[in-house]
Protein backbone atom coordinates (compact mmCIF):
# COMPACT_ATOMS: atom_id res chain seq x y z
CA UNK A 1 0.00 0.00 0.00
CA UNK A 2 1.47 3.27 -1.07
CA UNK A 3 -0.45 5.50 -1.36
CA UNK A 4 -2.49 6.81 1.34
CA UNK A 5 -5.42 4.76 2.70
CA UNK A 6 -9.39 6.05 2.22
CA UNK A 7 -10.88 5.94 5.69
CA UNK A 8 -14.71 5.98 5.92
CA UNK A 9 -15.63 7.87 9.45
CA UNK A 10 -19.45 7.34 10.24
CA UNK A 11 -20.63 9.92 13.16
CA UNK A 12 -22.20 7.55 15.68
CA UNK A 13 -25.03 8.96 17.68
CA UNK A 14 -25.33 13.07 16.76
CA UNK A 15 -25.75 13.88 20.70
CA UNK A 16 -22.94 11.68 21.84
CA UNK A 17 -19.41 12.11 21.64
CA UNK A 18 -18.76 11.03 18.45
CA UNK A 19 -18.37 14.29 16.52
CA UNK A 20 -16.00 15.73 18.82
CA UNK A 21 -14.11 12.87 18.66
CA UNK A 22 -13.42 13.18 15.26
CA UNK A 23 -12.86 16.65 15.11
CA UNK A 24 -10.35 16.52 17.62
CA UNK A 25 -9.25 13.90 16.12
CA UNK A 26 -8.88 15.61 12.39
CA UNK A 27 -7.41 18.93 13.59
CA UNK A 28 -4.06 17.34 14.02
CA UNK A 29 -2.99 17.85 10.83
CA UNK A 30 -0.59 15.09 11.03
CA UNK A 31 -3.39 12.51 10.63
CA UNK A 32 -3.62 13.54 7.15
CA UNK A 33 -0.05 12.35 6.46
CA UNK A 34 -1.28 9.21 7.19
CA UNK A 35 -4.21 8.91 5.69
CA UNK A 36 -7.29 10.79 3.99
CA UNK A 37 -10.71 10.71 5.87
CA UNK A 38 -14.53 11.30 4.63
CA UNK A 39 -16.51 11.88 7.47
CA UNK A 40 -20.50 10.87 6.63
CA UNK A 41 -22.10 13.53 7.50
CA UNK A 42 -23.43 17.15 7.18
CA UNK A 43 -21.55 20.18 6.98
CA UNK A 44 -24.25 21.89 9.44
CA UNK A 45 -23.54 19.27 12.22
CA UNK A 46 -19.91 19.33 11.70
CA UNK A 47 -19.92 22.86 12.02
CA UNK A 48 -21.78 22.60 15.26
CA UNK A 49 -19.23 20.90 17.03
CA UNK A 50 -16.61 23.03 15.93
CA UNK A 51 -18.00 25.68 17.67
CA UNK A 52 -18.47 23.36 20.94
CA UNK A 53 -14.38 22.07 20.57
CA UNK A 54 -13.56 25.49 19.14
CA UNK A 55 -9.77 25.25 20.83
CA UNK A 56 -9.17 21.91 18.17
CA UNK A 57 -9.76 23.93 14.69
CA UNK A 58 -10.93 21.63 11.97
CA UNK A 59 -10.90 22.46 8.35
CA UNK A 60 -12.63 20.32 5.88
CA UNK A 61 -13.87 19.75 2.32
CA UNK A 62 -17.47 19.11 1.26
CA UNK A 63 -18.29 16.37 -1.17
CA UNK A 64 -20.47 14.51 -2.93
CA UNK A 65 -17.78 12.94 -5.01
CA UNK A 66 -15.42 10.18 -3.63
CA UNK A 67 -13.26 10.70 -6.25
CA UNK A 68 -12.69 14.03 -6.14
CA UNK A 69 -11.16 14.09 -2.44
CA UNK A 70 -8.97 16.55 -0.87
CA UNK A 71 -5.94 14.43 0.38
CA UNK A 72 -5.04 17.53 2.69
CA UNK A 73 -7.99 17.86 4.76
CA UNK A 74 -10.33 16.03 6.13
CA UNK A 75 -13.56 15.67 3.72
CA UNK A 76 -16.91 15.28 4.81
CA UNK A 77 -18.88 13.39 2.28
CA UNK A 78 -22.81 14.99 2.97
CA UNK A 79 -25.16 12.56 3.44
CA UNK A 80 -28.01 14.54 4.54
CA UNK A 81 -29.14 18.38 3.62
CA UNK A 82 -31.60 19.24 6.20
CA UNK A 83 -31.63 20.72 9.72
CA UNK A 84 -30.68 18.26 12.71
CA UNK A 85 -32.29 19.32 16.13
CA UNK A 86 -29.32 18.83 17.97
CA UNK A 87 -28.98 18.08 21.51
CA UNK A 88 -25.66 16.86 22.96
CA UNK A 89 -25.90 13.96 25.82
CA UNK A 90 -29.72 13.13 24.95
CA UNK A 91 -30.80 10.11 23.82
CA UNK A 92 -33.37 11.13 20.56
CA UNK A 93 -35.22 9.63 17.84
CA UNK A 94 -32.98 11.98 15.57
CA UNK A 95 -29.71 11.41 16.88
CA UNK A 96 -29.86 7.77 16.81
CA UNK A 97 -31.47 8.29 12.99
CA UNK A 98 -29.04 9.56 11.31
CA UNK A 99 -26.18 7.44 13.16
CA UNK A 100 -27.99 4.82 10.77
CA UNK A 101 -27.86 7.22 7.77
CA UNK A 102 -23.96 7.77 8.08
CA UNK A 103 -23.59 3.83 8.88
CA UNK A 104 -25.61 2.84 5.73
CA UNK A 105 -23.94 5.42 3.24
CA UNK A 106 -20.87 4.64 4.68
CA UNK A 107 -20.90 1.17 4.20
CA UNK A 108 -22.14 0.83 0.90
CA UNK A 109 -19.42 3.23 -0.15
CA UNK A 110 -17.08 0.77 1.71
CA UNK A 111 -18.79 -2.25 -0.26
CA UNK A 112 -18.34 -0.22 -2.89
CA UNK A 113 -14.65 -0.29 -2.43
CA UNK A 114 -14.61 3.40 -2.67
CA UNK A 115 -12.94 2.90 0.63
CA UNK A 116 -10.52 1.01 1.90
CA UNK A 117 -11.41 0.95 5.96
CA UNK A 118 -14.34 2.50 7.97
CA UNK A 119 -13.88 3.18 11.73
CA UNK A 120 -17.20 3.69 13.61
CA UNK A 121 -18.41 6.05 16.37
CA UNK A 122 -20.35 4.95 18.92
CA UNK A 123 -23.82 4.22 18.45
CA UNK A 124 -26.89 3.87 21.22
CA UNK A 125 -29.28 0.37 21.55
CA UNK A 126 -32.07 2.42 22.43
CA UNK A 127 -32.55 4.94 19.35
CA UNK A 128 -30.68 2.91 16.63
CA UNK A 129 -33.25 -0.52 16.58
CA UNK A 130 -35.86 -0.54 14.72
CA UNK A 131 -37.33 -2.89 11.37
CA UNK A 132 -35.08 -1.16 9.50
CA UNK A 133 -32.18 -1.79 11.24
CA UNK A 134 -32.97 -4.84 13.64
CA UNK A 135 -29.16 -4.81 15.01
CA UNK A 136 -27.57 -5.09 18.56
CA UNK A 137 -24.72 -3.14 17.37
CA UNK A 138 -21.95 -2.36 14.23
CA UNK A 139 -20.53 -6.30 14.98
CA UNK A 140 -24.25 -7.96 13.57
CA UNK A 141 -24.98 -5.18 11.13
CA UNK A 142 -21.39 -5.66 9.54
CA UNK A 143 -21.19 -9.59 9.67
CA UNK A 144 -24.98 -9.46 7.38
CA UNK A 145 -24.25 -6.40 5.23
CA UNK A 146 -20.96 -8.47 3.94
CA UNK A 147 -22.71 -11.58 4.01
CA UNK A 148 -20.42 -13.39 6.46
CA UNK A 149 -20.87 -16.91 8.11
CA UNK A 150 -19.60 -15.38 11.39
CA UNK A 151 -17.65 -13.11 12.97
CA UNK A 152 -15.32 -12.17 16.46
CA UNK A 153 -15.81 -8.98 18.56
CA UNK A 154 -12.10 -8.36 19.09
CA UNK A 155 -10.72 -5.90 21.44
CA UNK A 156 -7.10 -5.04 22.08
CA UNK A 157 -4.43 -3.15 22.96
CA UNK A 158 -0.56 -2.81 23.43
CA UNK A 159 -0.72 -5.46 26.32
CA UNK A 160 -3.68 -7.79 25.72
CA UNK A 161 -6.05 -8.87 23.05
CA UNK A 162 -9.40 -10.05 23.85
CA UNK A 163 -12.34 -11.81 21.85
CA UNK A 164 -15.80 -12.54 22.84
CA UNK A 165 -17.65 -15.81 21.81
CA UNK A 166 -21.00 -14.13 23.12
CA UNK A 167 -21.66 -10.18 22.51
CA UNK A 168 -25.02 -8.18 23.24
CA UNK A 169 -26.97 -10.92 24.92
CA UNK A 170 -28.36 -11.44 28.57
CA UNK A 171 -26.59 -12.92 31.06
CA UNK A 172 -29.44 -15.58 31.29
CA UNK A 173 -29.17 -16.65 27.46
CA UNK A 174 -24.99 -17.12 27.50
CA UNK A 175 -25.28 -20.90 28.34
CA UNK A 176 -28.54 -21.39 26.30
CA UNK A 177 -26.02 -19.83 23.01
CA UNK A 178 -22.75 -21.43 23.82
CA UNK A 179 -21.65 -24.94 22.10
CA UNK A 180 -18.87 -26.71 20.76
CA UNK A 181 -19.93 -25.64 17.43
CA UNK A 182 -19.60 -21.59 18.11
CA UNK A 183 -16.70 -22.13 19.92
CA UNK A 184 -14.75 -24.21 17.09
CA UNK A 185 -16.23 -21.32 14.66
CA UNK A 186 -15.12 -18.29 16.86
CA UNK A 187 -11.53 -19.93 17.75
CA UNK A 188 -11.18 -20.38 14.12
CA UNK A 189 -11.90 -16.62 13.07
CA UNK A 190 -9.98 -15.49 15.73
CA UNK A 191 -7.01 -17.64 15.14
CA UNK A 192 -7.30 -16.56 11.33
CA UNK A 193 -7.23 -12.90 11.63
CA UNK A 194 -4.30 -13.29 14.14
CA UNK A 195 -2.60 -14.96 11.33
CA UNK A 196 -3.73 -12.62 8.66
CA UNK A 197 -4.56 -9.20 10.55
CA UNK A 198 -1.57 -9.26 13.45
CA UNK A 199 1.42 -10.88 11.66
CA UNK A 200 1.46 -14.13 14.19
CA UNK A 201 2.46 -17.63 12.57
CA UNK A 202 1.17 -19.89 15.16
CA UNK A 203 -1.01 -18.30 17.45
CA UNK A 204 -1.59 -19.11 20.98
CA UNK A 205 -5.23 -18.62 22.53
CA UNK A 206 -6.28 -18.76 26.04
CA UNK A 207 -10.21 -20.19 26.68
CA UNK A 208 -11.74 -18.79 29.58
CA UNK A 209 -14.32 -20.93 31.93
CA UNK A 210 -17.91 -20.02 31.46
CA UNK A 211 -18.50 -21.03 35.25
CA UNK A 212 -16.71 -19.65 38.42
CA UNK A 213 -13.32 -21.67 38.82
CA UNK A 214 -13.93 -23.00 35.19
CA UNK A 215 -16.74 -25.16 36.95
CA UNK A 216 -14.66 -26.85 39.61
CA UNK A 217 -14.99 -30.31 37.37
CA UNK A 218 -18.65 -30.02 36.94
CA UNK A 219 -19.29 -28.97 40.51
CA UNK A 220 -20.38 -25.27 39.44
CA UNK A 221 -21.81 -26.41 36.32
CA UNK A 222 -20.65 -28.21 33.81
CA UNK A 223 -20.39 -26.21 30.33
CA UNK A 224 -16.74 -26.77 30.47
CA UNK A 225 -16.92 -30.43 30.42
CA UNK A 226 -19.53 -30.31 27.63
CA UNK A 227 -18.83 -27.86 25.63
CA UNK A 228 -15.52 -26.20 25.83
CA UNK A 229 -13.12 -29.36 26.66
CA UNK A 230 -14.07 -31.32 23.51
CA UNK A 231 -13.75 -28.08 21.61
CA UNK A 232 -10.54 -27.32 22.55
CA UNK A 233 -9.38 -31.23 21.77
CA UNK A 234 -11.07 -31.41 18.53
CA UNK A 235 -8.58 -28.12 17.75
CA UNK A 236 -5.99 -29.65 19.49
CA UNK A 237 -5.90 -33.01 17.40
CA UNK A 238 -5.58 -30.79 14.37
CA UNK A 239 -2.25 -28.78 15.64
CA UNK A 240 -3.91 -25.17 16.83
CA UNK A 241 -2.53 -23.81 20.14
CA UNK A 242 -5.65 -23.63 22.20
CA UNK A 243 -5.46 -24.16 25.73
CA UNK A 244 -8.18 -23.88 28.66
CA UNK A 245 -10.68 -23.45 30.39
CA UNK A 246 -9.21 -21.05 32.63
CA UNK A 247 -10.79 -19.68 35.93
CA UNK A 248 -11.02 -16.25 34.58
CA UNK A 249 -10.54 -14.41 37.70
CA UNK A 250 -7.18 -15.83 38.27
CA UNK A 251 -6.09 -16.29 34.92
CA UNK A 252 -6.13 -12.20 35.16
CA UNK A 253 -5.54 -11.56 38.37
CA UNK A 254 -2.10 -13.45 37.67
CA UNK A 255 -1.44 -11.73 34.10
CA UNK A 256 -1.68 -15.01 32.28
CA UNK A 257 -2.78 -13.42 29.35
CA UNK A 258 0.77 -11.90 28.91
CA UNK A 259 1.75 -15.58 27.68
CA UNK A 260 -0.98 -15.72 25.28
CA UNK A 261 -1.65 -14.02 21.55
CA UNK A 262 -5.20 -13.77 22.17
CA UNK A 263 -7.90 -14.64 24.87
CA UNK A 264 -11.19 -15.84 24.10
CA UNK A 265 -14.21 -15.18 26.70
CA UNK A 266 -17.68 -16.27 27.09
CA UNK A 267 -19.33 -13.53 27.60
CA UNK A 268 -19.37 -9.47 27.42
CA UNK A 269 -18.64 -8.71 30.82
CA UNK A 270 -16.27 -11.21 31.49
CA UNK A 271 -14.08 -10.16 28.74
CA UNK A 272 -14.70 -6.27 28.61
CA UNK A 273 -14.23 -5.70 32.42
CA UNK A 274 -10.26 -6.59 32.57
CA UNK A 275 -9.69 -5.49 28.90
CA UNK A 276 -10.95 -2.05 29.72
CA UNK A 277 -9.62 -1.81 33.03
CA UNK A 278 -6.02 -2.67 31.54
CA UNK A 279 -5.96 -0.89 27.93
CA UNK A 280 -6.64 2.47 30.02
CA UNK A 281 -8.72 4.19 27.31
CA UNK A 282 -6.64 3.28 24.20
CA UNK A 283 -8.47 -0.12 23.71
CA UNK A 284 -9.80 -0.74 19.90
CA UNK A 285 -13.03 -2.91 18.79
CA UNK A 286 -12.03 -4.94 15.54
CA UNK A 287 -14.99 -6.58 14.19
CA UNK A 288 -12.65 -9.97 12.71
CA UNK A 289 -13.63 -12.14 9.88
CA UNK A 290 -15.15 -9.37 7.61
CA UNK A 291 -13.37 -9.11 4.39
CA UNK A 292 -13.11 -5.70 4.79
CA UNK A 293 -11.04 -3.43 7.66
CA UNK A 294 -13.84 -2.15 10.65
CA UNK A 295 -12.11 -0.63 13.64
CA UNK A 296 -14.18 1.75 16.37
CA UNK A 297 -13.20 3.17 20.05
CA UNK A 298 -13.49 0.57 22.82
CA UNK A 299 -16.02 3.12 24.53
CA UNK A 300 -19.76 3.71 23.90
CA UNK A 301 -21.74 6.79 23.25
CA UNK A 302 -21.02 8.66 26.41
CA UNK A 303 -23.95 11.09 26.86
CA UNK A 304 -22.93 12.43 30.74
CA UNK A 305 -19.83 14.29 29.00
CA UNK A 306 -21.59 14.82 25.21
CA UNK A 307 -21.26 18.17 24.27
CA UNK A 308 -19.00 19.27 27.21
CA UNK A 309 -15.46 19.49 25.07
CA UNK A 310 -13.93 17.19 27.66
CA UNK A 311 -13.90 13.40 25.62
CA UNK A 312 -10.87 11.92 25.40
CA UNK A 313 -10.10 11.19 21.39
CA UNK A 314 -7.00 8.83 22.35
CA UNK A 315 -8.97 5.43 21.80
CA UNK A 316 -10.66 6.66 18.45
CA UNK A 317 -6.88 8.24 17.59
CA UNK A 318 -6.15 4.58 18.15
CA UNK A 319 -8.91 3.24 15.98
CA UNK A 320 -7.58 5.29 13.22
CA UNK A 321 -4.11 4.00 13.73
CA UNK A 322 -5.19 0.78 13.64
CA UNK A 323 -7.55 0.81 10.79
CA UNK A 324 -4.61 1.46 8.60
CA UNK A 325 -2.32 -0.75 10.14
CA UNK A 326 -4.76 -3.65 9.97
CA UNK A 327 -5.58 -2.47 6.10
CA UNK A 328 -1.68 -3.10 5.82
CA UNK A 329 -1.62 -6.29 7.24
CA UNK A 330 -3.72 -7.89 5.49
CA UNK A 331 -2.09 -6.28 2.31
CA UNK A 332 0.77 -7.69 3.29
CA UNK A 333 -0.43 -11.34 4.04
CA UNK A 334 -1.87 -11.63 0.33
CA UNK A 335 0.80 -10.61 -1.62
CA UNK A 336 3.27 -13.43 0.08
CA UNK A 337 0.62 -15.63 -0.06
CA UNK A 338 0.38 -14.80 -3.78
CA UNK A 339 4.07 -16.22 -3.69
CA UNK A 340 4.38 -19.41 -4.63
CA UNK A 341 6.96 -20.29 -2.36
CA UNK A 342 4.60 -18.78 0.73
CA UNK A 343 1.76 -20.66 -0.68
CA UNK A 344 3.25 -23.95 -0.75
CA UNK A 345 4.59 -23.65 3.01
CA UNK A 346 0.75 -22.27 4.17
CA UNK A 347 -1.01 -25.15 2.21
CA UNK A 348 1.79 -28.04 3.87
CA UNK A 349 1.02 -26.59 7.10
CA UNK A 350 -2.65 -26.70 6.73
CA UNK A 351 -2.56 -30.40 5.27
CA UNK A 352 -0.27 -31.09 8.72
CA UNK A 353 -2.84 -29.56 10.57
CA UNK A 354 -5.50 -31.97 8.98
CA UNK A 355 -4.20 -35.02 9.71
Amino acid sequence: MNEKPIIGITTGDLNGIGLELIIKTFSDSRMLDLCTPVIFASNRVINYYRKIVADHPLNFSSTKDLTKLNPKQANVFTCWEEEVPMQPGALTESGGKYAIRSLMVATQCLKDRQLDAIVTAPIHKGNTQTPDFPFTGHTPFFKEKFGAKDVVMLLYSNTLRVALATEHIPISKVATVLTKELVVSKLGLLRETLIKDFGIDKPKIAVLGLNPHAGDEGQIGNEEQTILKPALEQLQQHGQLVYGPFGADAFFAHRNYQHFDAVLAMYHDQGLIPFKSLAQGEGVNYTAGLPVIRTSPDHGTAFDIAGKNVADPSSFREAIYQAIDLLRQRTAYIENTANPLRRGRIEKEKEEEAT
